[in-house]
């Protein structure tokens, strides 16, 4: 699954859970109102629950519930805790027959400007908390 299809289910699951807070809710039925397939979440919200945004309650009216208040919980914290690698990753193994100097020249480029737009997309995900998605979700729901 990619990075951003991991984030953006991980972001409605948390909507489901702050829409619902405190009540646990279970990967089912999280998974039934947001289509998402529930091992996948499951998986999902176990990491967020290991990085302390998430409390895992057992038994049978368990589930997950939000353990920070969504005005204080940004995208790029949920990315972290969701990513074991970042979202601009080039592999720059290269073939021990092939020594160009340029193929040297252009994978640093690429690592550099790479590296670039990674700290670019982190710092705009730290400006934005799950409770502003919350607020957009909401305003576009009253436009409709």
């Amino acid at each position: 699954m990619s990075a951003s299809s991991k984030l953006s289910n991980t972001v409605k699951a948390l909507c489901f859970l702050a829409k619902h807070h405190p009540v646990p809710q279970n990967s089912a039925r999280i998974s039934t109102d947001t289509g998402i397939n529930a091992s996948k979440l499951r998986r999902h919200l176990s990491a967020l629950a290991k990085q302390g945004i998430l409390k895992t309650i057992q038994g049978s009216s368990g589930g997950f519930v939000l353990e920070k208040e969504p005005s204080e919980l940004h995208l790029q914290e949920i990315y972290c805790a969701l990513e074991d690698r970042k979202a601009f990753h080039m592999d720059v193994s290269t073939n021990p027959d092939n020594t160009v100097a340029e193929t040297t020249i252009v994978n640093d480029y690429f690592l550099d400007l790479f590296s670039e737009i990674q700290v670019e997309i982190e710092d705009k995900m730290k400006k934005i908390k799950l409770s502003h998605i919350i607020n957009h979700i909401s305003d576009t729901k009253e436009l409709k």
